[in-house]
């Protein structure tokens, strides 16, 4: 996609004041261009929650394409509140301000090519397109939290891999942690280090094909959760490609 179609989707006067306020952090507009995403395509974004990045996966994609959003079944023996995507602790209750639901997103007119799932992490897939089936798989500032969840993560990336097509690509972007941490640091810090997860990925098969430097932060210490003195998290994305 061209940057001036980027903008486009960026702009869309009907996206919500949530998602246009989350746009300061988050860097749509580089985000998109660095996935390269194209008309057409069949998505899965995993660990969806609201929704931000499946919006934007599914404007991208036009009515052509499809998108599915991916989160795990709740357990209804447990009050769990709504998880925001790459964001820790409980989200307030829904108010008039408060950010759209995966569900309330499908509604739109322009961006009814999200389909919402429900599937366990481990197999997060939909049996249409479990085999050679995707273009695309996103999993944004979640990765990390499957390692104080108890996720299988090598089942994760297989179940990926198998699902994408040859060429098919999975973008990764999570909060950096120090050297040497691992996945240590995911229930306190919700941090996990770059070369760790890259060593993880690439053992299901996948080969790194790009490293997106737009939301790096050098000076972040990532010794807390909430950097001191206050700034951006030190944040990577990596692209992966499935040979």
């Amino acid at each position: 996609m061209s940057s001036a179609q980027i903008a486009a989707i960026v702009a869309s006067p009907d996206r919500s004041a949530a998602d246009r306020t989350n746009d300061l952090r988050r860097k749509p507009a580089q985000m998109l261009a660095f996935i390269g995403v194209r008309p057409g395509m069949v998505a899965l974004d995993l660990s969806a929650a609201r929704g931000y990045t499946t919006e934007l996966i599914a404007r991208a994609v036009g009515p052509t394409g499809r998108v599915y959003g991916q989160n795990a079944p709740r357990d209804p023996a447990r009050a769990q509140p709504m998880a925001r995507e790459g964001v820790s602790g409980p989200v307030m209750p829904m108010t008039s301000t408060a950010p759209l639901t995966l569900a309330e997103r499908a509604q739109n007119p322009a961006t009814r090519n999200i389909i919402p799932i429900a599937r366990p992490f481990e197999d997060p897939v939909p049996p249409e397109v479990a085999s050679n089936g995707l273009d695309l798989v996103t999993l944004m500032f979640n990765y990390h939290d499957f390692g104080h969840m108890g996720v299988d993560r090598a089942r994760v990336n297989r179940a990926v891999f198998a699902a994408l097509k040859p060429g098919g690509l999975y973008v990764i972007a999570d909060h950096a942690g120090r050297p040497g941490t691992g996945i240590s640091e995911s229930g306190t810090l919700h941090r996990i280090e770059e070369a760790f997860l890259r060593r993880e990925v690439e053992a299901a098969g996948f080969r790194l094909l790009a490293e997106g430097d737009f939301l790096r932060n050098p000076a972040d210490p990532r010794d807390r959760n909430t950097p001191e003195p206050p700034q951006p998290k030190d944040e990577f994305v990596l692209k992966f490609v499935k040979p």
